[in-house]
């Protein structure tokens, strides 16, 4: 969708260089009438009278000339009458006999200097022409000169009033968030309905969760659905390597925000400037706090009643200053986080909405083999599906594009090209369907949706997909270690079979380990008891930074406790997952020598072959249970 943009640092790039032409031209005519007035101007008040050379001779000889100025090509002399005559020189002509005349004739006499006016105007014009064309052409065309001019303003992109044509109507899956919104929108359009009954909206609204699900596509929402100006730009746009210039832009950007009020401010990525101030570290960074105290009191020095609303949009807010957080700064707080199952469907219409679909498109199946996926995501998955329909030919996007949409978002494009040998296609096949029949037996694991040994990604040869039933926000230890067990059946079907272990479960192992810290470290779910050994990980970001998130508030003594508690969870969920697959051993080789021959099956195929021998959830509860 195309949007009007209106960028006052670059309309006021292009007044400055308009004035400073206009000045330069202005600078150029007034030096011609200076240079030309001077010229004529001497003429008419010492020589306005032309006379020949011949006269001029005759008036020396019979002592009738008072004064007298030689020049190159012309004499200046006054009579004693008064009047005042200029004469031509004779090119060539010798001057001695001349001067000893006027000597002895007792006439005072002198030289002067005279002036080209061409050439004068050449030497006055050549330099203001050459820094005229250095402004106009050189100036903006130079790395970084049109940025030293500007560096103090304001780099925000400026959506005019009725430009932004997003609204809530084009948001899906963050209804609450929505909701909340819809507030401010009514404060824009009537801020009388709030002021006469002593309310104050809030001044600062601060969005937060995790990256893609549209945080900052419902700030322009919110622009667009109240009509105002949307000012829009990020953290980083405000820091640079000068002290004092990320102040500046922020005073430029609220002093442009009051001038256009009504509107809505938009900061991105509020944590590159609005990190806690202080702390242990020994490195200074003077010009981000800088500009975070000059952010500070701009948002106090701003009523709110004028129209100015300020937003701001991040995934870190735990390591937000608390200034910020206060009451009078960004004191609402807006979680958008992930959709749920039907957040992830209304989204997956929102983005089908160009899109031809054919009958058989489910898209609730889709939202349903989705889940933990955001908005971003979820509209990548629309666009690779169509993208790959019109690459096979197809005149409608199939549920079958959408499902290898899904497949090429979660793990990457499949290798047509990677050739295994035979060894390996049996041992990939087998460490599938490994993770697969564990998946299928142990009670507290998510079905298995699909199995497939068709190479994808970096390093993926293989893959074992499972969908949960419903969407979940707890899970029991129970589910955990059923999680962990099937992680493991890959790494645990490869020794029984073969009895020796690949590298391809090096993936499975480090989402196990990490998961069994976790329940060691954080939910108290080990020989060590219900005790916190972690600080906590950000909680929109999956992975969080060593030197953040690692501190170690124990001994040494229980660092090692730890690390073995995580040996004993893991290494009892391996043995599980090896019992279990041990158990139904020729299942296991009978199901592998299927998914190699066909290399992608269904989980409903799967599920049928377990119904023909018998097998159950049920029986396999049972079995574990006797062991």
């Amino acid at each position: 969708m195309a949007h009007t943009q209106f960028n006052p640092g670059h309309n006021n790039e292009r007044r400055n260089r308009r004035q400073a032409l206009v000045f330069s031209a202005l600078y150029i005519v007034g030096s011609l009438v200076l240079l030309f007035g001077l010229e004529f101007g001497v003429l008419a008040l010492f020589h306005p009278n032309e006379a020949p050379y011949s006269q001029f001779l005759a008036a020396v000889e019979n002592g009738d000339v008072t004064r007298v100025a030689i020049g190159d090509t012309r004499v200046l002399w006054s009579t004693r009458a008064g009047a005042q005559f200029v004469s031509q020189r004779i090119p060539g002509a010798q001057d001695t006999d001349l001067i000893t005349e006027l000597k002895n004739k007792g006439i005072e006499f002198t030289g002067f200097r005279e002036s080209n006016p061409l050439g004068d105007l050449l030497s006055w014009l050549a330099p203001i022409a050459l820094l005229a064309a250095l402004w106009w052409f050189a100036m903006p065309r130079l790395p970084g000169m049109t940025q030293a001019l500007t560096i103090g303003r304001s780099r925000a992109k400026i959506w005019d009033q009725g430009s932004v044509r997003i609204t809530f109507q084009d948001v899906a899956g963050v209804d609450q968030a929505v909701e909340e919104l819809r507030e401010i929108v009514d404060f824009l359009k009537n801020p009388l309905k709030y002021s006469r009954l002593g309310g104050r909206i809030p001044k600062g609204v601060l969005l937060v969760g995790p990256p893609g699900t549209g945080k900052t596509l419902l700030a322009r929402a919110t622009a667009g659905e109240a009509g105002v100006p949307f000012f829009s730009l990020s953290g980083a746009e405000f820091v640079e390597m000068f002290v004092g210039v990320g102040a500046a832009r922020v005073r430029d950007l609220f002093q442009q925000a009051k001038e256009k009020a009504p509107c809505i401010v938009f900061i991105d990525e509020l944590d590159t400037i609005g990190r806690t101030r202080g702390g242990a570290s020994m490195v200074t960074h003077e010009e981000r706090e800088q500009t975070l105290n000059q952010l500070l009191v701009e948002m106090d020095g701003f009523d709110s009643s004028a129209g100015v609303i300020i937003m701001a949009a991040t995934n870190r807010p735990d390591v937000l200053d608390p200034a910020l957080m206060r009451p009078g700064r960004f004191d609402r707080q807006i979680v958008v986080d992930k959709p749920d199952l039907a957040g992830r469907e209304a989204i997956l219409r929102v983005h089908a909405r160009g899109v031809v679909l054919a009958p058989d498109v489910d898209l609730h199946v889709i939202a349903a083999r989705t889940p933990g996926f955001a908005g971003a995501e979820l509209a990548n998955v629309v666009n690779e599906a169509a993208l790959l329909a019109a690459r096979r030919g197809h005149d409608a996007v199939t549920l079958a594009d959408l499902d290898e949409a899904v497949e090429r978002v979660m793990i990457g494009l499949e290798h047509k090209n990677r050739a295994l040998n035979t060894r390996e296609q049996e041992r990939v096949a087998c460490h599938e369907m490994g993770h697969a029949l564990v998946a299928s037996l142990l009670p507290g694991a998510d079905p298995v949706h699909k199995v497939s040994m068709v190479p994808r990604g970096a390093a993926a040869l293989g893959m074992t997909t499972q969908l949960p039933l419903e969407d979940r926000y707890l899970l029991t230890e129970q589910e955990l270690r059923d999680r962990m067990a099937v992680l493991m059946g890959g790494r645990a079907a490869e020794e029984i079979i073969f009895g020796d272990v690949s590298t391809g479960a090096q993936n499975d192992l480090q989402q196990a380990t990490d998961l069994a810290r976790r329940m060691v470290r954080e939910f108290g779910m080990s020989a060590l008891g219900p005790i916190a050994f972690s600080n906590g990980h950000p909680p929109f970001l999956e992975r969080a930074l060593p030197n953040e998130y690692a501190p170690r508030a124990y001994s040494e003594r229980t660092a090692e406790a730890i690390d073995e508690q995580v040996r004993i969870v893991v290494e009892a969920s391996y043995q599980r997952a090896k019992q279990l697959l041990q158990t139904h051993r020729a299942l296991l080789e009978e199901l592998a020598q299927e998914l190699r021959r066909v290399e992608v099956m269904d989980g409903k195929v799967l599920e049928q072959r377990l119904r023909e021998a018998g097998i159950s959830r049920a029986t396999a509860r049972t079995h574990i249970a006797e062991r």
